[in-house]
This record gives structure tokens, sequence and C-alpha cells, in this order.
């Protein structure tokens, strides 16, 4: 021992130095440790680097007091390592350009650099392992170097790995060998890492320090590290998302305010995304005949095995950082959403079989209704969901629609302040359960400012409103099981129907303002399917309310409509509900009914024209219908006898509107007593038809032409009156089965055949066939044949290109405009400008926003010297241009 000391410590070489007993290395650490970190920070080559690195790890390093390796070993070495890996990299990416099996200098030379890059990360694999060797818990600010070194390392190693295939431009091969190596080294690295993460202690009553904010960034950098690996190892990436929830939770006391929860969870629904469109391609392959191979099922369980994991993993992250996550509610919508439109039965579902269907149901998409449950609470999502400015491609507003249903059905369970947050409209709020009288003269009047979030009702019929496609087509979704029976497919009109009467069943009493509110806003809906969606749920309200409530709704409709500007489509929608909900008031309140509104009034005449009779009981109907009949009669007596009549006869010509409207509702009315009616009016009535078909009416009229036509067929014509009545009503017969009108010619051939099928006058229908097209299409009709073949797939590809056609244009209009655009007065209409007068008027308009835009400046800053040369220039420019329009 004393010959090795005759030699001083500083001048022994390294090769000596590197085969010194464990002792020895103790002994001499304090005089050797400074001399080889100034070698270290001192040396120039990349193999000196790296002995001197692994001398100190694997000699000194266990000899050092771990309480003070941060100061005397990581903070000194680490800085160094990194910048000396980061320039190994550059060198290596740079050189691969030029790598090919005929170059063998370049070839020598990047394996050399890789042999040295897998040797810097064993050492610092021989680093973390020390630390987790000699401690059974870790203080994180004692190493704080060690970490973010690593990470940094790691996180390049993976990047030049993940982009190997472009960086060595299909020589890949020379260097496999040696960057599989490099690859494993920073996997075992970070596993390393990881293990001694787990160690770290952290105080829970220290809000704010260094440790803290370490975490953070390790924690975030781990994250990086996630996205880059995602693609190259499946269960490393699962296993990396595994330790970051764990950590998060983990440290949660401490380091919740400082995470960046929305990088996290995006990132997370980015992986489940991608894990999903996975699994889906998969399960696709394997409806193909030759794709049964066992392996292919088993590679598709292990993706959904894996989708399942981050569905999971987010959902508890969810959980648990809730009050965080306000600003990433909208991404965890898109995400339902974007899931379920690629899902069956989205029209933009991936072709997959019935089993895999089950599948990824059973495994993947139960884990999502739990998370809707818990962000149910959580008002930022309820604001995300109910935006009233919330615009969505084709493809997302049917997952929109399933997805406000889920929630309608989770909100019984829930207390009366969780149902308020999503059923309170801000226009209604304060309002009674009487409150629906006020609202709709509101709908009826003006047009207020609609609230940035709408109630959930009104969500569900605007979202409704959007699925067009899914509603003609029309999908079908799973049914509710009845005892005893099987569960059924059901449409999406069932579907939601169902539901939203079952919701109204268990609706707070306190929120019945919203509920009148968004069913009144829906029946006066533009949109036909909408409308008719609320008329459905108000008469179930009406059956499953008491008498009293529906006697309250009918007065209130029809109120509404007596005070209704005029004919619009708002008018057509409460007279069909006013029909449908007088069937179910009880006899007492009909009564009742009739004597507020008595049709001996007749102001009540537009009232009494949509109530059918046959909802009154027999006693009651027979005395209404008299009271209705003699009203009428002793109204249209009174216009014949005035003195006026004669001077406004002359004014009564067909083509008037009121006139044209007067015949569409007085014709199914004659119609209907056909086997009454003189045979001398029936032939007045079909000569006037025919006169009033060459003039080309409305479609409404030609319709109630078709009314009166159709029931004809059960009238017995004597021979007498058969040549004034028979070639005229063929003439009718013939003009409407050659219309062009798609809609006009169903309805044409409907009353063709009833008429056909119950006339005697057998010889009259084949005069009525025209032409050998209208025979064609007679015939075709009857036989049910003619109908273009499509097959389902063709079917659902019209359809979307259909719904993308017919919604784009009307994206940006919200539904609260168009419901009001056709209450509001008709505004006067522009003049038409050419051409030429437009291209003017823009080129003016032009000229006047440079020149505001200047003035702006001007007030803004000094201007500086050549603008007034400029702007005489154009002065004069302008005076040149005035004397040649003079």
């Amino acid at each position: 021992m004393s010959q090795e000391r005759a030699v001083p410590v500083s001048a022994v070489p390294l090769e000596e130095i590197s085969s010194w007993p464990k002792e020895l290395c103790r002994r001499e650490l304090p005089s050797v440790l400074p001399r080889l970190l100034s070698m270290y920070q001192n040396s120039d080559g990349w193999i000196e680097h790296i002995q001197i690195l692994k001398i100190i790890v694997e000699m000194f390093l266990p000899h050092m007091n771990h309480l003070t390796l941060e100061q005397t070993f990581f903070s000194q070495v680490l800085p160094k390592t990194v910048k000396l890996f980061d320039d190994m990299m550059y060198e290596l990416t740079s050189q691969a350009r030029g790598l090919s099996s005929q170059n063998l200098e370049i070839q020598t030379t990047l394996r050399n650099i890789l042999q040295t890059m897998v040797q810097l990360l064993g050492a610092l694999t021989g680093c973390v392992q020390h630390v987790c060797a000699t401690q059974e818990s870790v203080i994180l600010e004692n190493i704080h170097s060690l970490p973010s070194s690593v990470l940094r390392v790691i996180k390049s190693t993976f990047v030049h790995c993940k982009n190997s295939e472009s960086v060595y431009s299909g020589h890949l091969h020379l260097v496999s060998d040696l960057l599989q190596a490099l690859f494993k080294e920073a996997y075992s690295l970070q596993k390393q890492l990881m293990e001694l993460l787990d160690m770290v202690c952290m105080d829970p009553l220290v809000d704010e320090n260094d440790d803290i904010l370490n975490m953070v960034v390790v924690i975030h950098s781990l994250l990086d590290i996630c996205s880059i690996i995602s693609s190259m190892d499946h269960a490393f990436h699962a296993n990396t998302w595994k330790f970051i929830i764990k950590q998060s939770l983990k440290h949660q006391s401490v380091i919740k305010s400082q995470l960046k929860h929305k990088d996290i969870i995006t990132s997370l629904c980015e992986d489940t995304l991608f894990s999903f469109h996975s699994c889906l391609q998969l399960a696709e392959q394997l409806v193909q005949p030759h794709a049964q191979d066992n392996a292919d099922y088993r590679l598709f369980q292990k993706t959904l095995k894996l989708c399942r994991f981050f569905a999971n993993s987010l959902l508890h992250y969810t959980k648990e950082f809730l009050p965080f996550l306000s600003d990433s509610c909208c991404t965890l919508h898109q995400l339902y959403l974007q899931i379920h439109s690629k899902f069956p039965p989205s029209l933009y579902a991936a072709r997959i079989s019935k089993a895999q269907q089950e599948e990824i149901a059973g495994a993947f998409l139960v884990t999502l209704d739990p998370l809707i449950s818990q962000l149910l609470t959580f008002q930022p999502f309820v604001q995300v969901v109910l935006d009233s400015r919330l615009e969505l491609p084709c493809e997302l507003q049917f997952p929109h629609c399933l997805l406000l249903v889920v929630i309608m059905d989770k909100l019984p369970s829930q207390p009366e302040a969780v149902q308020a947050l999503w059923c309170a409209d801000s226009q209604v709020s304060g309002a009674t359960t009487s409150g629906i009288l006020c609202t709709s003269t509101r709908l009826l009047t003006l047009n207020p400012s609609p609230p940035t979030q709408v109630s959930l009702l009104k969500g569900i019929f605007s979202s409704f409103e959007q699925c067009s496609g899914e509603l003609s087509l029309p999908v079908c979704l799973q049914g509710v099981r009845s005892k005893g029976q099987a569960e059924a497919a059901v449409t999406l009109y069932q579907h939601v129907c169902v539901h939203l009467c079952a919701f109204i069943t268990s609706f707070h009493p306190s929120l019945f303002p919203e509920l009148d509110t968004a069913l009144l806003d829906a029946v006066l809906s533009a949109n036909m399917i909408t409308s008719l969606l609320a008329m459905d749920a108000w008469c179930f309200l009406a059956r499953y309310g008491t008498a009293e409530l529906c006697a309250h709704h009918v007065t209130i409709v029809a109120h509404l409509i007596k005070s209704c500007p005029g004919e619009c489509y708002q008018l057509t929608n409460l007279a069909i509900l006013l029909k449908r909900l007088f069937f179910f008031m009880a006899p007492p309140h009909q009564v009742e009914f009739i004597q507020k509104f008595s049709p001996k009034e007749p102001g009540n005449l537009l009232l009494w024209q949509y109530i059918s009779f046959q909802a009154l009981p027999a006693d009651l109907r027979r005395q209404t219908a008299r009271e209705v009949s003699r009203v009428c009669t002793a109204q249209c007596r009174e216009w014949l006898g005035s003195s006026r009549t004669v001077g406004e006869l002359e004014s009564l010509v067909t083509g008037q509107p009121y006139v044209q409207q007067t015949l569409s509702l007085l014709l199914p009315l004659l119609g209907f007593f056909i086997q009454t009616l003189d045979l001398q009016l029936i032939s007045q009535v079909v000569t006037l038809q025919t006169s009033l078909l060459k003039l080309e009416p409305p479609d409404h009229v030609r319709l109630a032409v078709l009314d009166f036509v159709s029931s004809v067929g059960k009238l017995f014509i004597p021979q007498a009156m058969q040549d004034k009545i028979l070639p005229s009503l063929s003439s009718i017969f013939a003009s409407l089965l050659s219309d062009r009108n798609w809609l006009l010619e169903q309805h044409t051939l409907e009353a063709f055949t009833q008429f056909a099928e119950g006339t005697n006058q057998e010889e009259i229908v084949p005069l009525c066939l025209s032409s050998e097209e209208t025979k064609n299409k007679v015939v075709s009709f009857l036989e049910k044949t003619g109908f273009v073949d499509e097959t389902a797939d063709a079917r659902v590809e019209r359809i979307k290109q259909e719904k993308g056609i017919f919604w784009e244009p009307f994206a940006k209009v919200t539904v609260e405009e168009a419901k009001w655009s056709s209450l509001q007065p008709y505004a006067k209409r522009a003049r038409h400008e050419l051409p030429v007068e437009e291209k003017y008027r823009a080129a003016v308009q032009a000229a006047a926003g440079a020149l505001g835009a200047i003035e702006s400046l001007l007030q803004q800053s000094v201007p500086p010297d050549w603008l007034l040369t400029e702007m005489e220039a154009l002065h004069e420019r302008i005076d040149e241009l005035k004397r040649r329009v003079v």
C-alpha cells in the first residue's frame, strides 16, 4: 500500500485508477474526485468523457455521501453529460444523411457514436441505480439534477429512434442493431428512473418549494415522452401513463395547483382516441373472410384492452382533479362525440361485425358512462355542452344528441340543484308554473338575444333537429327491455321521445316553467319533425299529468292561436297541438272550454276550425256542431247580403291569395259532404277546378282539388249528368298526374287510386291516363315497382351527402334566428343591382375603409413626412375620376 501512495494521486493515470480496489477508492475519494471532475469538465474527446464518467460512477459514486450527491457530483457532472449527449446526437443526425453500404468511413463513425451513446446511457443508469439502492426514501431536492437530465437524454433518444426511418434514408439496416441497443438502454433507464421517483417523499404541509416544482417538471417531461413512444411500444406507453397518473395522485395535495391539467387531459384524450381508432381498424379487418386468424383477433383484444386502460385512466384522473378541469371540458366533450361518431349506429361509423360491436361496447364504451356521471355536477362542463354558439360538423351532431339524452337519463337521480344547473333557462328564471303564457307572448312578439347557455331540453330539441340524416334513414338504437319481451331496436325518434317522456315524469316541480317553455319553443319550430316530437311529449304530459293541467294547457294554446298575427307555420303547429290535446280533456273541462270560447261568438270561429268534434261526447258534439254551423251560416249570409258584394265580386278572380286560401279550405269540406251535395253544384265545382288548374295555382290549392275529386269516386252519377262531370273530371286527373312536383305526384297517385277503386264509371279511368308515361307511372305505383334498387351502404352514403348539403349553409344560423324570422314583418325588398354596379359599390366601400384606417392612425400616432404628399396625389386622382363621372 505504501508503494501505491508513493506516486502522487494527481499523477496516477486513469487506467491505473480504473483498477483500484473498493477500499482504496473509498479512502482516496476526497483527493481523486476533484481531479476527475476537473478532467471531465476540460476533456474534449467523447471517448475520454465516457471513460471518466464510468470511473466516477462505477468506482467512486458508491462511496459518496448520499445527502451531498447533488452538490458534490450531479450538479457538476450532469449538465456537461447532457451537452455531450446532445452533441453526439447532432453529429449522428448530420452524418446519417451520407450513410450507405459503400461509405465504410461514415458507417464506422456512426456506429462508434451509437456505441458511445449506449455507454453514456449505461452510466446514467448506474447513477439512478445507486440512488435507489442506498436510500429507502428520496428527497427530490437532494438529487434534482438527476431526473431532469435523465429525462432529457431519454426523450432525445426516443425521438431519434422514432424518426430513424427518415434519418437514415433507407439504410437503417446498417445501424439497426445499435439503434435497438440504444432504445433498450433508454427503456431500461426510464424504468429505473420511475422506480427512483416512486421513492420520492414530499411534505404535504408545504405548499410551495423546489421539490414541488421539480416533481411537476418530471411529470410533464414524462408526458412529453408518452407522446413520442405512443406508436413505438404500447406496453411501455401504457406503463408510463400509469406512472404519471400514480405520481399525480400520490402527490396530489401539494402539486394539484401546479400541474398543467389541460395538457394531461388533452394527451390522455388523444391517446384514448388513437387507440380506439386502431381498435376499429382491426375490427374492420376481422369482418373480412380472409382475416379470421387467431393472431388478428388477439391483436384486436390487446388493443381493446389498451382502450379500456386509457379510458379508466382518464376516468380516475378526472375524478381526482375535477375542480381544476374547467378548461378541459371542451376536450372531454369532443372525445365523447368523436368516439360515438365512429361507432354504430352513426352514419359515419366503421363497418364492423355485431360481435365486435358488443365487445367494444362492453369493454370500452361502458367506461364513458361514469365519466359523464362525474362531469354532471361540474358547471363548466354544463356550459360547454349547452353552449348556444356550439357549431358541430355533421358527423358529431348525432353523438351530441345521444349525449344529451344520456345526461337527461341521469338527472332524475340528482339533487334539485344539479337538475336546475342543466334545465334552468336564464330567460325564464323566476317564472311561475303558469309562466308559459308570458313566455308565449315573448315568442310571438319580440326576438330577444339568446343566452350563451340554453336549457337541456332546448338543447335536445335543437340537437335533434340537426339529425335529419339519422331520422330519415332511420338509424336504429338499442331499445328498452320490457318484462317478458325481447329487446327490440328503435328509431332515433322513438329513442328520444321515450326517454324525453320518462324524464318528464321525474321533472322537479320547481323547473316546470323551463319544461313549458322548452316544449312551446319546440312546437313553434320551423322544423316539422322537431315540432312533432314536442307535440308527442306534450300529449304525454297531458295524459300523465292532472286533468286540470291538461285543461290549463289547452286554454293557453287556444289563446296563442287567437293571438297569432296571421297565417304562419307557428299557427299550423299550434292548431295541430290544440286538436290533439283536446282529445285528452275531461268532459267537464271541455264544457268549460266551450263556455269560455263559445262557438256562438264569430271571433272564436278561427279556433273551432282546428278542433275535432270527434273529441267531444256525443250530445256535446251535436250541440257544438250545430252552433258552429249556425254562426258560419249567419256570417256567410251577412256577407252575401252586404251592399258591397257586387263590387267585391269584380276583384274575386281565382289568382288572389285569399280566394285560393278559401278554395283550399272549401274543397275538402265539399268532398266530405259529397253525398249530400246537389249534382248541379258538383258539376259547377268540377268545372271551376278545371279552369283553376289552367292558371297554375299553388300546391295547397292543387292538394285541395285532389281531396275533392278523390271523393267523387264514391258518388253515383246519373247518365244525364255524366257528360257534364266526367270530361272535366278526367281532365283534372290527367293534368295533376302529369305534374312534375314529386310531392303532388305522390298525392295524385294516391287520390287517383282511391277514385278508381270506388267509381262505378269505369270508362273514365282510361281517359285520365293521357299519355303512355302517365299510364306507366300509375301501373308502377299500383304494382309497387319502379323503385330505385339501392344498397344499404349506398343509401347511407347518399344520406350523408344530403345532410352535408342541406345543413352546412345553415350551420351558422341559430335555431332562435330561424324561429323568429317568419314572425317579423317582411323587410322591404332591396333594389336589384347590376353586376357592374355592385363592383363600383364594393370599390367605393374599400376606398372609404382605407380612409377610415388612415384617420384612426392619425389619432394614435404622429404621421410620417411622406403622408401629405401621397394624400395630395390621391386627391388629384379623385378629382380626375369625378370629372370622368360627370
